[in-house]
């Protein structure tokens, strides 16, 4: 059960859940579907979606089909995992021939600059989602809110949505009291149909992270559309693709990316910098450095403990829905492994990124003076910190204010089984390149 005692939120049921009505009305419909992890049915599935049919090269088919294995051979998948991972795999077969038919019709692609790009990269929880936002405020750059990341384009002649889409996501919004926007977009609605969706199986996940269709989000998604990057591995088991894109180049993919953004680019007829995050950077510095040689790279630095106990209980949590049985202690133990071999790759290649370009901002100083950080990240980005942005950024702060929907307390010991000196010994190697501050002890 989840507890709540003021704003803080306890989890006492990560390994034994306890479902409420709503969620075992859910699980048991999920019961009833029978999920064909086939190629032929994604690809299949996608062109009926979408009206369009050519998917360009057929090198994203090998990834997709490594996904579809790992899929298949999981036997403690629900049925609603199961449905809910092949949707996604669906709804990223279908924008690629979205992105695709767009491609067709931009020759000149290659021309197109990507300028000035500021980048941030980071692990997860150590403050890349907020900074990113922070600096989306800026009405100087141009970002990736979360609808559009899941959906770039709309498919040609689907522009429009239906009365059925906008009453769903209307009333599911007034339900949840989630607000509404002026946004009438297609993709924006099934956006926020799908964070509806996500609150009402658990409401605590705006405490942790908040999926919200205009939250600003992380370029990660459009590599999905390619079918590579670590995304796959939040939302099932998957080590067997884990080793196939440890094994593989994941420069194409990156390739991908810069490509989406700037067809994005050319919709919106925008040529401001973008302000741009991805957690999986750290471990591929080499390949965004490829693609955005221009860019200012930005390096958030957390306790790794922290980071890892933090995302270890979403997972768990998470797991609830997706897994036949909810293993805590594997959890920890696969992300403990996750982490470490991302941060000894940016330990490895954070060279790369010179002085001139790159900055390094630890999590401890960011949450203590957030308008200062901006203002050291503005000097090497070569911006005057205006009186406009500090006030959009005042703003934001205002509005978002850490732990407004609850504050999660961990229970690392207890739930994992594993003590915070454990897991900090394995990180040794981080903590002497970079001064972070010990969270967890």
């Amino acid at each position: 059960m989840v507890t709540r005692v003021g704003n803080d939120i306890y989890f006492d049921d990560l390994s034994e859940p306890e479902f409420g009505r709503l969620q075992g009305l859910v699980l048991k419909l999920g019961n009833l579907a029978n999920t064909d992890f086939s190629l032929e049915k994604v690809l299949e599935d996608a062109r009926k979606r979408t009206g369009l049919s050519d998917f360009g090269p057929e090198g994203f088919q090998e990834p997709l089909q490594v996904l579809l294995d790992a899929y298949k051979s999981d036997p403690e998948m629900t049925p609603i995992g199961a449905t809910t991972v092949y949707n996604d795999l669906v709804r990223c077969a279908s924008n690629r021939l979205i992105i695709e038919d767009r491609r067709q019709k931009s020759p000149n692609l290659d021309a197109i600059k990507l300028e000035k790009p500021l980048s941030i990269s980071g692990l997860p929880r150590s403050g890349t989602t907020n900074l990113v936002n922070l600096l989306a405020a800026d009405s100087r750059f141009q970002k990736l809110p979360l609808w559009e990341a899941q959906e770039p384009f709309c498919a040609p002649g689907k522009e429009k949505a239906g009365l059925g889409l906008k009453m769903r996501s209307k009333l599911m919004n007034c339900i949840l009291k989630n607000g509404d926007s002026n946004i009438d977009d297609p993709r924006y609605y099934r956006g926020s149909l799908r964070w509806s969706s996500m609150k009402m199986m658990g409401p605590e996940l705006a405490a942790m992270h908040p999926m919200n269709p205009d939250h600003i989000h992380e370029e990660l998604e459009l590599m999905q559309f390619d079918f590579g990057c670590n995304q796959f591995e939040w939302t099932a088991m998957v080590p067997s693709y884990r080793d196939y894109y440890f094994k593989t180049d994941q420069t194409p993919h990156y390739e991908y990316m810069r490509d989406v953004l700037k067809l994005l680019q050319t919709e919106r007829g925008d040529e401001r910098p973008w302000v741009l995050k991805c957690v999986q950077n750290p471990e591929q510095l080499p390949a965004l450095k490829h693609i955005m040689p221009d860019a200012t790279a930005i390096f958030t630095h957390r306790d790794p403990v922290a980071v890892i106990q933090s995302c270890a209980t979403m997972i768990a949590w998470g797991h609830r829905m997706l897994r036949k049985t909810v293993d805590p202690r594997m959890v920890v133990d696969y992300w403990t492994d996750r982490f470490e071999r991302l941060l000894r790759a940016c330990v490895r290649d954070r060279h790369i990124w010179g002085p001139a370009k790159s900055l390094d901002v630890y999590f401890h100083e960011y949450m203590a003076d957030q308008m200062g950080t901006v203002q050291k990240i503005y000097d090497l980005y070569g911006w005057e910190f205006t009186d406009k942005a500090q006030q959009e950024m005042s703003e934001f702060i205002a509005a978002h204010k850490r732990g407004k929907h609850g504050r999660v307390r961990y229970k690392l010991e207890e739930h994992f089984g594993v003590r915070p000196e454990e897991i900090r010994e394995r990180f040794d190697f981080y903590f002497k390149k970079f001064p972070v501050a010990i969270e967890v002890t």
